[in-house]
């Protein structure tokens, strides 16, 4: 059975006028399903998880968090977490004050829209908080500037990360974008003869540099992409309009080339086109 422990020390020096003063740092091994709130704070209270999971709320949201999670509860903000059932978490924390300390926080990318950061997963934030704790517990009259020293290398470990973060999004975000411009020129120019040379000329980009992010997102490279969705178009155009010859379906889908157009249908649907339209008649009647 899971023990729960828990251990906290107070910052012995008092600073009451500090711009940054940390209050007191703790650290719990938690029962399963362990439950704090709702209630509300008048100082920030920021934890890291070493361990487990659990779930954060605040007013506006539910958060599932595990190992590597920063949270920070904001003062009078109501909140609640509770640890999870199978795997409860082990956090440490830290209470801190000043008037400085809504500047920090902001800084360092937290707020009430943001409370949660993940970190890296080498973090120094458990070393961190341990070296506050033992200051405290041994009374240092270093220990608010050792606290305060400890406290900005955590802000600056969550502006890191949140650079980190951000600058993935930002990135995959264009990948994105990038890969619906090429899907969007494809589908809009398919019926002309169009290269993916062009393409990628018109886009801006190496095509070295498409074909690879496309077959990334996509699964398929460029050329086959495209190919497929000439042949796709074809079947649509067999299908509904009999009246027209192979060749001039073949043109109308930017495949001049009729035999050409014919091995490739028949390489992805096995089936020449004159017998795909034979089997679409047949079904019809």
């Amino acid at each position: 059975m899971m023990q729960d422990s828990y251990s906290v020390a107070s910052n012995p020096v008092d600073y009451e006028n500090s711009p940054l003063h940390v209050l007191f740092v703790g650290e719990s091994q938690t029962k399963p399903g362990h439950a704090l709130g709702p209630k509300i704070y008048d100082y920030y209270l920021l934890h890291y998880v070493e361990s487990g999971k659990g779930i954060f709320r605040t007013e506006s949201r539910t958060y599932h968090l595990s190992a590597g999670h920063i949270f920070l509860i904001h003062p009078s903000e109501l909140v609640s977490y509770v640890s999870d059932e199978e795997e409860p978490w082990r956090y440490r924390w830290m209470a801190f004050t000043g008037k400085e300390a809504d500047k920090q926080v902001k800084d360092a990318g937290f707020s009430l829209e943001q409370p949660v950061i993940p970190t890296v997963q080498d973090s120094r934030l458990s070393s961190l908080l341990s070296t506050m704790q033992d200051a405290f517990f041994e009374k240092k009259e270093s220990a608010h500037l050792t606290s305060i020293g400890c406290l900005y290398l955590i802000f600056a470990e969550a502006k890191e990360r949140l650079v980190l973060e951000s600058a993935v999004t930002t990135a995959e975000s264009q990948v994105g974008r990038t890969v619906k411009q090429m899907i969007q020129y494809m589908s809009t120019q398919y019926a002309h003869p169009i290269s993916i040379e062009q393409m990628c000329a018109s886009l801006g980009y190496n095509r070295a540099y498409l074909s690879r992010i496309f077959k990334k997102e996509i699964g398929l490279s460029p050329v086959t992409y495209l190919l497929k969705l000439r042949i796709d178009k074809s079947r649509q155009l067999l299908r509904e309009r009999p009246e027209l010859s192979i060749e001039q379906i073949s043109a109308s889908v930017g495949l001049p080339d009729a035999l050409y157009f014919s091995r490739q249908f028949k390489r992805f649907y096995r089936h020449s086109p004159s017998a795909y339209r034979r089997q679409m008649q047949e079904q019809s009647n």
